[in-house]
């Protein structure tokens, strides 16, 4: 798969290409890893894990906000978006658990760090929280995928060999580009949003990365893992935009079933990035209960 040539990829990621790029690089095992930490340095260290596709710009209206707060943030690409790597691998649960691992031991930071997971990073929060709980504090979840959900049929199509490279190739414009307001109740109000995703869209890897994801193990049913991170007595916080088109708000109950104690806000007038469409609302809730 990693040998298929994927239209529109015609930019090579390297250190050339990272000129003049906002943030800092650190090379990890797997791969140069595109990351941003702030706040004072002894300030609480606080985790943003994004979702599927979108990097870490993701967190724009949330980083500066836990920074203010006195927080440590810290946000990065996952291995194969943004301006991280795109490794020849298998991207799996594995693979993002290491990354996080690696970062924050490359970086020093042993106090236990606060965990922010949305959709996609929900899986990887709560897995790096089953695997290394001595290294987390406190869990948040933001529309998290992990929990059986409904997911289109394309879904399917697309994880089959051959046939996936191809449609990646013919639909990849259409579904992944041009599909990027989904995720927002008013699109008009993020009008650069798309234009934003593009630069990732030209480096090699980045569509071999978002089909290998989804042939993975990341977007499978985590109930087991979600249940004995939920055992653990550990501060979760559950957070939904009530108008999520991607994962319907009604998967907000799988998840309190398998985290009975944790406190969950569904937000009013938002989709599936509730913390970007309103910060106004999430970011007091966000930083109440890290404070906490």
């Amino acid at each position: 798969m990693a040998a298929y040539r994927f239209r529109g990829e015609s930019q090579v990621l390297d250190d050339k290409a990272r000129q003049g790029v906002p943030g800092q690089f650190i090379a990890l095992p797997d791969g140069v890893v595109h990351y941003e930490l702030a706040g004072p340095p002894d300030g609480q260290p606080v985790v943003l894990l994004h979702g599927f596709s979108v990097p870490y710009y993701i967190w724009d209206p949330t980083f500066p906000a836990l920074a203010a707060a006195g927080f440590r943030p810290l946000r990065y690409d996952l291995y194969g978006r943004g301006f991280s790597d795109r490794p020849e691998t298998e991207y799996t649960l594995d693979l993002f658990v290491r990354q996080l691992l690696n970062l924050l031991q490359a970086l020093g930071i042993e106090h236990p760090v606060d965990v922010v997971g949305l959709s996609m990073g929900g899986p990887i929060a709560v897995s790096f929280t089953d695997r290394y709980p001595e290294r987390v504090r406190k869990l948040v979840l933001i529309d998290p995928a992990g929990l059986p959900f409904p997911k289109p049929r394309l879904s399917s199509l697309i994880s089959l060999p051959w046939l996936g490279e191809r449609l990646m190739d013919l639909l990849f414009e259409r579904v992944m580009v041009n599909s990027q307001g989904n995720d927002f109740v008013h699109p008009e109000r993020f009008p650069d949003f798309r234009a934003q995703y593009l630069p990732q869209t030209e480096y090699i890897g980045f569509r071999y990365a978002l089909l290998s994801t989804l042939r993975g193990d990341v977007l499978r049913d985590h109930t087991p893992i979600f249940r004995r991170v939920g055992a653990q007595g550990r501060p979760i916080l559950l957070i939904w935009g009530r108008l999520d088109k991607t994962i319907p708000m009604e998967t907000h109950r799988r998840v309190l079933e398998a985290m009975p104690g944790a406190e969950f806000h569904p937000i009013d007038d938002a989709g599936h990035v509730p913390h970007y469409e309103r910060p106004e609302v999430v970011n007091p809730i966000l930083i109440e209960f890290l404070r906490r």
